[in-house]
């Protein structure tokens, strides 16, 4: 047994100093990802509590105030066109329980006149413009701005149709695949391989064994976005449905494990984007960009934009 060791304490020990050298020096083995923008500011479904979320007034605002990126989901109507909205389902957002995909788009009802901030517990915005909008009509109004896309369906002809007009608008490069779901994930890649994509949950999760394992400054990575909730917003602005989320030292777990300066850091020098959410007080703000986040999301564009001017050395520019 002692001659096994003699051989294998070394090889662990020479393995630990490889992958610290290289998890701090990620350049050696991997060539820097170089994307076409970089986003501090991202404004979430366009600033959900400082106008109605997802309105063309909303992501208007967020554009006023200086926003790097638009976070916004996408789904179908009966007739074929592609509507931005967080839900399927408009039960929450207008009162009405009906589905996006059962309406032509003329049919589609209005926003509530008052919404509560879904990551803002007894939190409301409000606002003037109460429409449901096309995602070609953002596309056209912003035609620069680099947008985050959720796809949360299963539904190939909406991935079909979304690939196709950021095709027609020519947005490949500032437009951004994003799923939970690697199944939908994939579908999303190879329906357009040219847009960059994020990390889904699975995904995550195989990041967080690779990094805890030593292995991730070994291992190639496709992606060019980790977006990932601050824990600290659970059940304190974000209660969520989940009951194993409710329980306190669940979220303790989750944050130890998760908030990992070195493990973003790394990510960092990869040119891999690190992007916490959602962060709709200050100090949320200040705890996202001091464990190592590139860039906050936010229901309210005007508070970040606000810190930003305010702090302009928190966000970690040195790494692009």
């Amino acid at each position: 047994m002692a001659s096994y060791l003699y051989y294998i304490i070394p090889a662990l020990g020479g393995y630990a100093i490889s992958s610290l050298y290289l998890l701090k020096n990620p350049h050696i083995l991997h060539k820097k990802k170089r994307s076409a923008f970089h986003c501090t500011h991202i404004s979430h479904r366009g600033g959900a509590g400082e106008r109605i979320e997802s309105t063309m007034e909303a992501f208007t605002h967020a554009v006023n105030e200086g926003t790097d990126m638009l976070e916004l989901d996408c789904h179908l109507t009966r007739d074929g066109h592609v509507i931005v909205s967080h839900d399927e389902n408009l039960l929450r957002q207008t009162g009405h329980d009906i589905t996006i995909s059962s309406l032509n788009l003329e049919d589609l009802p209005l926003y509530k006149e008052r919404l509560e901030v879904t990551f803002y517990a007894g939190k409301h915005s409000m606002g003037d413009d109460r429409k449901f909008i096309l995602l070609e009509d953002l596309f056209k109004k912003y035609p620069k701005m680099p947008m985050n896309i959720e796809i949360k369906e299963d539904n190939n002809l909406l991935m079909s149709k979304v690939s196709s007009l950021v095709k027609q608008y020519d947005r490949e490069v500032i437009t951004v695949w994003a799923s939970v779901k690697s199944h939908i994930m994939k579908k999303c890649q190879r329906e357009n391989p040219s847009m960059p994509y994020m990390f889904t949950v699975s995904r995550g999760l195989q990041l967080l064994l690779l990094y805890y394992s030593g292995l991730l400054p070994f291992v190639p990575l496709g992606e060019s976005f980790l977006q990932f909730y601050l824990p600290q917003v659970i059940n304190r602005r974000y209660i969520p449905e989940s009951s194993i989320l409710k329980n306190r030292m669940v979220i303790s777990l989750i944050e130890k494990l998760t908030m990992r300066k070195g493990l973003f850091e790394h990510l960092a020098k990869r040119g891999i984007q690190v992007h916490l959410f959602v962060c709709n007080e200050e100090k949320d703000i200040e705890a996202a960009f001091s464990v190592g986040a590139t860039g906050v999301m936010t229901d309210y564009p005007s508070l970040l934009s606000n810190y930003l001017r305010t702090h302009p050395h928190t966000a970690h520019h040195s790494s692009w």
